[in-house]
Protein backbone atom coordinates (compact mmCIF):
# COMPACT_ATOMS: atom_id res chain seq x y z
CA UNK A 1 0.00 0.00 0.00
CA UNK A 2 1.55 3.33 -0.89
CA UNK A 3 1.60 6.42 1.49
CA UNK A 4 -1.18 8.60 -0.39
CA UNK A 5 -3.55 5.31 -0.10
CA UNK A 6 -2.82 5.28 4.00
CA UNK A 7 -3.75 8.87 4.10
CA UNK A 8 -6.60 10.39 5.98
CA UNK A 9 -7.34 13.21 5.49
CA UNK A 10 -8.97 16.09 8.13
CA UNK A 11 -9.42 13.30 10.30
CA UNK A 12 -12.17 11.90 8.41
CA UNK A 13 -11.91 11.05 4.80
CA UNK A 14 -10.24 7.50 3.96
CA UNK A 15 -7.76 7.17 0.85
CA UNK A 16 -9.24 3.46 -0.36
CA UNK A 17 -8.42 3.12 -4.08
CA UNK A 18 -7.04 5.24 -6.90
CA UNK A 19 -9.82 5.46 -9.35
CA UNK A 20 -8.25 7.17 -12.07
CA UNK A 21 -5.31 10.24 -13.35
CA UNK A 22 -5.66 13.16 -15.33
CA UNK A 23 -3.35 16.04 -16.06
CA UNK A 24 -4.01 18.18 -12.93
CA UNK A 25 -4.46 15.17 -10.45
CA UNK A 26 -5.54 11.66 -9.30
CA UNK A 27 -9.27 10.75 -8.51
CA UNK A 28 -9.28 8.21 -5.40
CA UNK A 29 -12.30 6.32 -4.03
CA UNK A 30 -12.49 7.52 -0.55
CA UNK A 31 -14.63 6.89 2.72
CA UNK A 32 -15.97 9.59 4.84
CA UNK A 33 -15.58 7.93 8.21
CA UNK A 34 -17.59 10.43 10.45
CA UNK A 35 -20.75 10.07 7.85
CA UNK A 36 -19.94 6.10 7.26
CA UNK A 37 -20.34 7.04 3.13
CA UNK A 38 -18.25 6.17 0.43
CA UNK A 39 -16.77 9.62 -1.42
CA UNK A 40 -14.80 10.22 -4.14
CA UNK A 41 -11.40 12.43 -3.78
CA UNK A 42 -10.00 14.64 -5.94
CA UNK A 43 -6.16 14.92 -5.74
CA UNK A 44 -5.05 17.97 -7.61
CA UNK A 45 -1.27 18.51 -8.42
CA UNK A 46 0.36 20.61 -10.29
CA UNK A 47 3.41 21.23 -12.96
CA UNK A 48 6.19 21.49 -11.64
CA UNK A 49 7.49 24.57 -13.90
CA UNK A 50 5.16 26.41 -12.02
CA UNK A 51 6.48 29.66 -10.29
CA UNK A 52 5.24 30.00 -6.79
CA UNK A 53 3.20 32.57 -6.82
CA UNK A 54 1.08 30.84 -9.49
CA UNK A 55 0.75 27.89 -7.03
CA UNK A 56 -0.45 30.22 -4.14
CA UNK A 57 -3.09 31.59 -7.55
CA UNK A 58 -4.18 27.82 -7.97
CA UNK A 59 -4.81 27.47 -4.24
CA UNK A 60 -6.71 30.28 -3.90
CA UNK A 61 -8.61 29.81 -7.08
CA UNK A 62 -9.68 26.02 -5.92
CA UNK A 63 -10.99 26.95 -2.30
CA UNK A 64 -13.08 29.96 -3.74
CA UNK A 65 -14.24 27.65 -7.20
CA UNK A 66 -15.24 24.71 -5.39
CA UNK A 67 -17.27 26.61 -2.58
CA UNK A 68 -19.40 27.59 -5.97
CA UNK A 69 -20.51 24.01 -7.31
CA UNK A 70 -21.17 23.39 -3.82
CA UNK A 71 -23.86 25.53 -3.90
CA UNK A 72 -25.43 24.25 -7.38
CA UNK A 73 -28.24 21.67 -6.26
CA UNK A 74 -29.30 19.55 -9.50
CA UNK A 75 -29.38 16.64 -10.22
CA UNK A 76 -27.09 17.21 -13.21
CA UNK A 77 -23.86 18.36 -11.37
CA UNK A 78 -22.06 16.23 -8.97
CA UNK A 79 -22.41 16.99 -5.55
CA UNK A 80 -18.78 18.78 -3.61
CA UNK A 81 -19.08 18.06 0.07
CA UNK A 82 -15.21 19.64 1.38
CA UNK A 83 -12.00 21.15 0.25
CA UNK A 84 -9.42 19.88 2.23
CA UNK A 85 -5.82 21.35 2.32
CA UNK A 86 -3.43 18.14 2.87
CA UNK A 87 0.44 17.92 2.21
CA UNK A 88 0.51 21.39 0.79
CA UNK A 89 -1.98 20.84 -2.07
CA UNK A 90 -5.75 20.77 -1.92
CA UNK A 91 -8.21 17.83 -1.98
CA UNK A 92 -11.59 18.07 -3.48
CA UNK A 93 -14.24 15.87 -1.75
CA UNK A 94 -17.26 14.89 -3.82
CA UNK A 95 -20.32 12.61 -4.16
CA UNK A 96 -19.23 8.92 -5.19
CA UNK A 97 -20.93 7.64 -8.64
CA UNK A 98 -20.51 4.30 -9.47
CA UNK A 99 -20.53 5.28 -13.33
CA UNK A 100 -18.47 5.47 -16.58
CA UNK A 101 -17.94 8.58 -18.19
CA UNK A 102 -18.54 9.42 -22.11
CA UNK A 103 -15.28 8.95 -22.83
CA UNK A 104 -15.03 5.46 -21.49
CA UNK A 105 -18.50 4.55 -22.85
CA UNK A 106 -17.02 5.82 -26.26
CA UNK A 107 -13.84 4.09 -26.40
CA UNK A 108 -15.52 0.63 -24.94
CA UNK A 109 -18.84 1.08 -27.67
CA UNK A 110 -18.00 3.30 -30.48
CA UNK A 111 -19.86 6.51 -31.39
CA UNK A 112 -23.52 6.47 -29.61
CA UNK A 113 -27.02 7.03 -31.32
CA UNK A 114 -28.57 10.25 -31.90
CA UNK A 115 -31.11 9.83 -29.92
CA UNK A 116 -28.80 8.89 -26.48
CA UNK A 117 -26.63 12.08 -27.43
CA UNK A 118 -29.49 14.39 -27.51
CA UNK A 119 -30.88 13.01 -23.79
CA UNK A 120 -27.15 14.09 -22.66
CA UNK A 121 -26.78 17.09 -24.41
CA UNK A 122 -30.13 17.90 -22.84
CA UNK A 123 -29.07 17.04 -19.72
CA UNK A 124 -25.68 18.98 -19.71
CA UNK A 125 -27.15 22.09 -21.21
CA UNK A 126 -29.68 22.24 -18.01
CA UNK A 127 -26.38 21.96 -16.13
CA UNK A 128 -24.73 24.56 -18.09
CA UNK A 129 -27.47 26.73 -17.90
CA UNK A 130 -27.65 26.45 -13.80
CA UNK A 131 -23.88 26.97 -13.33
CA UNK A 132 -23.98 29.54 -15.75
CA UNK A 133 -27.01 31.57 -13.88
CA UNK A 134 -24.75 31.54 -10.57
CA UNK A 135 -21.57 33.31 -12.34
CA UNK A 136 -19.99 30.09 -12.72
CA UNK A 137 -18.45 28.75 -15.84
CA UNK A 138 -16.72 25.69 -15.80
CA UNK A 139 -14.17 25.37 -18.55
CA UNK A 140 -13.31 21.86 -18.64
CA UNK A 141 -16.50 20.30 -20.29
CA UNK A 142 -15.53 17.05 -22.26
CA UNK A 143 -16.50 13.31 -22.43
CA UNK A 144 -14.35 11.73 -18.89
CA UNK A 145 -15.93 15.12 -17.26
CA UNK A 146 -19.36 13.64 -17.80
CA UNK A 147 -20.64 10.34 -16.19
CA UNK A 148 -23.82 8.66 -17.32
CA UNK A 149 -25.25 6.91 -14.47
CA UNK A 150 -27.99 5.21 -16.01
CA UNK A 151 -30.56 7.52 -17.22
CA UNK A 152 -28.98 10.33 -14.96
CA UNK A 153 -26.35 12.28 -16.82
CA UNK A 154 -23.72 13.84 -13.94
CA UNK A 155 -21.17 16.86 -14.68
CA UNK A 156 -18.44 17.02 -12.62
CA UNK A 157 -15.22 18.84 -11.72
CA UNK A 158 -17.37 22.40 -12.33
CA UNK A 159 -14.16 25.19 -11.98
CA UNK A 160 -11.79 22.92 -10.31
CA UNK A 161 -9.37 22.60 -13.96
CA UNK A 162 -6.37 24.65 -13.04
CA UNK A 163 -6.54 28.03 -16.35
CA UNK A 164 -5.08 31.41 -14.21
CA UNK A 165 -9.02 32.52 -15.61
CA UNK A 166 -8.89 30.60 -18.69
CA UNK A 167 -7.66 27.32 -20.48
CA UNK A 168 -4.65 28.95 -22.21
CA UNK A 169 -0.83 28.78 -22.73
CA UNK A 170 1.07 29.76 -20.06
CA UNK A 171 4.33 31.38 -19.52
CA UNK A 172 6.25 28.16 -20.41
CA UNK A 173 4.34 27.13 -23.06
CA UNK A 174 2.15 24.54 -21.30
CA UNK A 175 -1.26 24.09 -22.77
CA UNK A 176 -3.75 23.85 -19.15
CA UNK A 177 -7.04 22.95 -20.23
CA UNK A 178 -8.10 19.89 -23.00
CA UNK A 179 -7.23 21.55 -26.81
CA UNK A 180 -9.53 19.32 -28.41
CA UNK A 181 -12.63 20.77 -26.82
CA UNK A 182 -11.49 24.01 -25.76
CA UNK A 183 -13.91 27.08 -27.68
CA UNK A 184 -11.66 28.96 -30.84
CA UNK A 185 -11.31 32.49 -28.46
CA UNK A 186 -10.24 30.82 -25.41
CA UNK A 187 -7.32 28.72 -27.09
CA UNK A 188 -6.53 32.69 -28.06
CA UNK A 189 -6.08 33.56 -24.86
CA UNK A 190 -9.74 35.09 -24.30
CA UNK A 191 -11.19 34.86 -21.02
CA UNK A 192 -13.84 31.56 -20.82
CA UNK A 193 -17.38 32.64 -20.80
CA UNK A 194 -20.42 30.67 -21.27
CA UNK A 195 -20.31 30.80 -24.66
CA UNK A 196 -17.53 29.09 -24.25
CA UNK A 197 -18.71 26.18 -22.57
CA UNK A 198 -21.11 25.80 -25.01
CA UNK A 199 -18.57 25.24 -27.85
CA UNK A 200 -17.05 23.04 -25.06
CA UNK A 201 -20.80 21.44 -25.52
CA UNK A 202 -20.94 20.89 -29.15
CA UNK A 203 -17.40 19.38 -29.28
CA UNK A 204 -18.26 16.76 -26.48
CA UNK A 205 -21.33 15.96 -27.92
CA UNK A 206 -19.79 15.55 -31.40
CA UNK A 207 -17.35 13.37 -30.21
CA UNK A 208 -20.09 10.99 -28.56
CA UNK A 209 -21.72 10.78 -32.29
CA UNK A 210 -18.46 10.47 -34.11
CA UNK A 211 -16.15 8.37 -32.11
CA UNK A 212 -14.37 11.78 -31.69
CA UNK A 213 -13.87 15.47 -31.15
CA UNK A 214 -13.72 17.74 -34.11
CA UNK A 215 -10.23 18.99 -34.24
CA UNK A 216 -7.81 16.56 -32.47
CA UNK A 217 -5.21 16.07 -34.13
CA UNK A 218 -1.60 13.98 -32.74
CA UNK A 219 -0.29 16.68 -30.36
CA UNK A 220 -1.33 20.03 -28.88
CA UNK A 221 0.17 22.34 -31.38
CA UNK A 222 -1.30 20.58 -34.01
CA UNK A 223 -5.08 20.80 -32.52
CA UNK A 224 -4.89 24.30 -31.87
CA UNK A 225 -3.42 24.97 -35.78
CA UNK A 226 -6.26 23.08 -36.62
CA UNK A 227 -9.13 24.92 -34.40
CA UNK A 228 -7.81 28.00 -35.22
CA UNK A 229 -7.75 27.64 -38.99
CA UNK A 230 -9.52 24.75 -40.22
CA UNK A 231 -13.23 24.45 -40.80
CA UNK A 232 -15.63 21.90 -38.66
CA UNK A 233 -16.01 18.82 -40.25
CA UNK A 234 -19.44 18.10 -40.75
CA UNK A 235 -20.64 15.38 -39.03
CA UNK A 236 -21.49 12.36 -40.48
CA UNK A 237 -23.69 10.86 -38.24
CA UNK A 238 -25.66 13.07 -36.05
CA UNK A 239 -29.26 12.85 -38.03
CA UNK A 240 -31.47 15.55 -36.34
CA UNK A 241 -28.88 16.76 -34.07
CA UNK A 242 -26.68 18.09 -36.89
CA UNK A 243 -28.17 21.46 -36.35
CA UNK A 244 -27.52 21.41 -32.90
CA UNK A 245 -23.88 20.55 -33.10
CA UNK A 246 -22.78 22.54 -36.19
CA UNK A 247 -24.73 25.93 -34.04
CA UNK A 248 -23.00 25.30 -31.05
CA UNK A 249 -19.58 24.90 -32.90
CA UNK A 250 -19.80 28.39 -34.38
CA UNK A 251 -16.41 29.80 -34.04
CA UNK A 252 -17.73 33.38 -33.69
CA UNK A 253 -19.28 33.33 -29.96
CA UNK A 254 -21.50 35.98 -31.01
CA UNK A 255 -22.93 33.60 -33.76
CA UNK A 256 -23.11 30.83 -31.42
CA UNK A 257 -26.24 29.08 -30.29
CA UNK A 258 -27.44 30.14 -26.69
CA UNK A 259 -29.02 28.20 -24.37
CA UNK A 260 -32.57 28.72 -24.92
CA UNK A 261 -31.76 28.04 -29.15
CA UNK A 262 -29.46 25.22 -28.42
CA UNK A 263 -32.21 24.04 -25.78
CA UNK A 264 -35.09 24.12 -28.39
CA UNK A 265 -33.03 22.72 -31.35
CA UNK A 266 -32.13 19.75 -28.98
CA UNK A 267 -35.96 19.65 -27.94
CA UNK A 268 -37.44 19.08 -31.20
CA UNK A 269 -34.39 16.06 -31.97
CA UNK A 270 -35.91 14.91 -28.79
CA UNK A 271 -39.33 14.49 -29.94
CA UNK A 272 -39.35 14.04 -33.21
CA UNK A 273 -38.24 10.66 -33.14
CA UNK A 274 -40.88 9.76 -30.33
CA UNK A 275 -43.41 10.81 -32.64
CA UNK A 276 -41.95 8.23 -35.09
CA UNK A 277 -42.15 5.66 -32.48
CA UNK A 278 -45.80 6.13 -31.39
CA UNK A 279 -46.92 6.19 -35.19
CA UNK A 280 -45.60 2.85 -35.97
CA UNK A 281 -48.00 -0.40 -35.74
CA UNK A 282 -45.44 -3.11 -35.43
CA UNK A 283 -47.90 -5.95 -36.08
CA UNK A 284 -51.29 -4.49 -37.80
CA UNK A 285 -51.54 -1.52 -40.43
CA UNK A 286 -54.54 0.67 -39.61
CA UNK A 287 -56.68 1.85 -42.81
CA UNK A 288 -59.42 4.04 -42.63
CA UNK A 289 -62.19 3.30 -45.33
CA UNK A 290 -64.61 5.98 -44.38
CA UNK A 291 -63.14 9.45 -43.64
CA UNK A 292 -64.08 11.08 -40.05
CA UNK A 293 -66.85 13.49 -40.60
CA UNK A 294 -67.32 16.06 -37.42
CA UNK A 295 -64.91 14.30 -35.20
CA UNK A 296 -63.20 15.12 -32.24
CA UNK A 297 -60.10 14.32 -31.63
CA UNK A 298 -58.90 14.43 -27.64
CA UNK A 299 -55.33 13.58 -26.21
CA UNK A 300 -56.63 10.30 -24.56
CA UNK A 301 -58.46 8.86 -27.51
CA UNK A 302 -60.44 9.83 -30.75
CA UNK A 303 -64.63 10.50 -30.97
CA UNK A 304 -66.16 10.61 -34.53
CA UNK A 305 -69.84 10.96 -36.01
CA UNK A 306 -68.60 7.89 -38.42
CA UNK A 307 -65.51 6.05 -38.25
CA UNK A 308 -64.77 2.79 -40.03
CA UNK A 309 -61.49 1.86 -39.24
CA UNK A 310 -60.28 -1.89 -40.60
CA UNK A 311 -57.39 -3.49 -38.63
CA UNK A 312 -55.78 -5.86 -41.03
CA UNK A 313 -52.21 -8.39 -40.09
CA UNK A 314 -49.45 -7.19 -42.01
CA UNK A 315 -48.61 -9.13 -45.38
CA UNK A 316 -46.34 -12.29 -44.55
CA UNK A 317 -45.42 -13.77 -41.47
CA UNK A 318 -45.28 -12.26 -38.27
CA UNK A 319 -42.40 -10.28 -37.13
CA UNK A 320 -39.67 -12.30 -35.23
CA UNK A 321 -39.30 -11.84 -31.80
CA UNK A 322 -35.89 -10.53 -30.40
CA UNK A 323 -33.14 -12.57 -30.80
CA UNK A 324 -32.40 -14.19 -27.32
CA UNK A 325 -28.88 -14.01 -25.73
CA UNK A 326 -26.71 -16.66 -27.14
CA UNK A 327 -26.74 -19.30 -24.46
CA UNK A 328 -24.28 -19.38 -21.70
CA UNK A 329 -21.52 -21.96 -20.60
CA UNK A 330 -22.37 -24.43 -17.96
CA UNK A 331 -22.58 -22.77 -14.26
CA UNK A 332 -19.19 -22.56 -12.80
CA UNK A 333 -17.97 -24.72 -9.96
CA UNK A 334 -18.70 -23.52 -6.54
CA UNK A 335 -21.20 -20.73 -7.43
CA UNK A 336 -24.05 -22.75 -4.91
CA UNK A 337 -21.57 -21.71 -2.09
CA UNK A 338 -21.04 -18.19 -3.06
CA UNK A 339 -22.32 -15.36 -1.97
CA UNK A 340 -21.42 -13.77 -5.54
CA UNK A 341 -19.96 -14.89 -8.73
CA UNK A 342 -19.65 -13.13 -11.93
CA UNK A 343 -18.48 -15.17 -14.79
CA UNK A 344 -17.66 -12.54 -17.45
CA UNK A 345 -19.74 -12.97 -21.02
CA UNK A 346 -17.21 -10.75 -23.11
CA UNK A 347 -14.31 -8.39 -22.62
CA UNK A 348 -16.39 -5.37 -21.59
CA UNK A 349 -17.72 -7.01 -18.14
CA UNK A 350 -16.15 -4.24 -15.59
CA UNK A 351 -17.26 -5.02 -11.79
CA UNK A 352 -16.68 -3.15 -8.52
CA UNK A 353 -16.92 -5.51 -4.98
CA UNK A 354 -16.73 -4.18 -1.76
CA UNK A 355 -17.19 -5.18 1.65
CA UNK A 356 -19.05 -2.87 3.37
CA UNK A 357 -17.98 -1.76 6.95
CA UNK A 358 -16.87 1.24 9.20
CA UNK A 359 -13.66 1.50 6.33
CA UNK A 360 -14.72 0.08 2.91
CA UNK A 361 -12.67 -3.13 1.75
CA UNK A 362 -12.25 -3.20 -1.87
CA UNK A 363 -11.94 -7.10 -3.50
CA UNK A 364 -12.34 -6.13 -6.91
CA UNK A 365 -12.27 -3.06 -9.15
CA UNK A 366 -11.62 -4.36 -12.36
CA UNK A 367 -12.52 -5.44 -16.44
CA UNK A 368 -12.77 -9.22 -16.77
CA UNK A 369 -11.15 -11.48 -19.30
CA UNK A 370 -13.85 -13.17 -21.27
CA UNK A 371 -14.62 -16.52 -19.51
CA UNK A 372 -13.44 -15.48 -16.44
CA UNK A 373 -15.00 -15.88 -13.33
CA UNK A 374 -14.79 -14.46 -9.83
CA UNK A 375 -16.34 -15.99 -6.28
CA UNK A 376 -16.80 -14.03 -3.65
CA UNK A 377 -18.03 -16.13 -0.20
CA UNK A 378 -18.14 -13.25 2.14
CA UNK A 379 -21.41 -12.88 4.05
CA UNK A 380 -22.14 -8.90 3.16
CA UNK A 381 -21.03 -7.90 -0.25
CA UNK A 382 -21.61 -4.16 -2.02
CA UNK A 383 -21.31 -4.84 -5.91
CA UNK A 384 -21.78 -3.36 -9.23
CA UNK A 385 -21.80 -4.45 -12.93
CA UNK A 386 -21.19 -1.92 -15.01
CA UNK A 387 -22.58 -3.45 -18.50
CA UNK A 388 -25.42 -5.82 -17.25
CA UNK A 389 -25.20 -7.94 -20.86
CA UNK A 390 -21.69 -8.57 -20.60
CA UNK A 391 -21.60 -10.44 -17.16
CA UNK A 392 -23.40 -13.72 -15.98
CA UNK A 393 -24.06 -12.71 -12.35
CA UNK A 394 -25.28 -15.53 -9.32
CA UNK A 395 -26.36 -14.19 -6.28
CA UNK A 396 -26.63 -16.65 -3.52
CA UNK A 397 -26.48 -19.46 -5.98
CA UNK A 398 -29.08 -17.79 -7.85
CA UNK A 399 -28.77 -16.72 -11.46
CA UNK A 400 -29.61 -13.17 -12.16
CA UNK A 401 -31.23 -12.41 -15.66
CA UNK A 402 -29.06 -10.49 -18.20
CA UNK A 403 -29.52 -6.64 -18.31
CA UNK A 404 -29.29 -4.58 -21.55
CA UNK A 405 -26.41 -3.01 -23.05
CA UNK A 406 -25.35 -0.39 -21.28
CA UNK A 407 -27.19 -1.21 -18.02
CA UNK A 408 -25.91 -0.64 -14.68
CA UNK A 409 -26.58 -2.85 -11.74
CA UNK A 410 -25.93 -2.36 -7.78
CA UNK A 411 -26.48 -5.18 -5.46
CA UNK A 412 -26.36 -4.83 -1.91
CA UNK A 413 -25.86 -8.85 -0.91
CA UNK A 414 -26.25 -10.53 2.38
CA UNK A 415 -25.81 -14.40 2.46
CA UNK A 416 -28.23 -14.52 5.10
CA UNK A 417 -31.31 -12.96 2.39
CA UNK A 418 -31.39 -15.53 -0.51
CA UNK A 419 -32.72 -13.82 -3.91
CA UNK A 420 -31.24 -10.49 -2.59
Amino acid sequence: MSQSERLVLATRYRLVSELGQGANGTVWRGHDELLDRAVAIKELRLPDELSEDDRVVFYRRTLREARAPAQLRTHNIVEVYDVVIEQGRPWIVMEMIEAPNLEQLIEGSGPLPPARVAHIGRALLDALDIAHRAGIVHRDLKPSNVLLDGDRVVLTDFGLAFSSGSASLTKTGHFMGSPAYVAPEVAAGEKATPRSDLWSLGATLYAALEGRPPFERHNVMATLSALANESIPAPQHAGALAPVITGLLEKNPTRRLSHARAADRLERALTGPRRARRAETPRYRVMVVIGLIGATVASCGIGATALIVGMTKNSGSSPAPPASDPPAPGVPAGVASSTLAVRARNATCKIFVSVPGGVSTVLTDATLVEGEVRKYDQPRLNAVIYDASACDVWVNGRQKPLGSPGERKSYSLNRAAPGD
